[in-house]
């Protein structure tokens, strides 16, 4: 059950990220999607996948390993939008 309600709530989040970065600039669109990334995706997303494999391993260091390994590295990849939406320049019309 806990499966299906982080699921949901994952979907849920992921859909309301996507309506809400749908207005905005592509500058909006990376810090939206780096935020939702870090605090929404990157938890609920790492502890799917680890408790997944320790089902799998039968083993609970498993998932704790997964963890370990999994929320840093989606952490970082949500920071890493998230910078680049702050730190880039506005969209600009490209003249030929």
């Amino acid at each position: 059950m806990e499966y299906v309600a982080a699921s949901g709530i994952l979907l849920v989040s992921l859909l309301l990220a996507f309506q809400l970065g749908k207005d905005y600039s592509r500058k909006g669109k990376y810090i939206i999607w780096g935020i939702t990334t870090m605090f929404v995706i990157c938890p609920l997303f790492s502890w799917l996948v680890s408790m997944g494999y320790a089902h799998y391993e039968q083993s609970g260091w498993a998932a704790v390993a997964m963890l370990a390994i999994l929320y840093p590295s989606t952490f970082i990849i949500g920071l890493v939008l998230l910078l680049i939406g702050i730190f880039c320049k506005k969209d600009a019309v490209r003249r030929i």
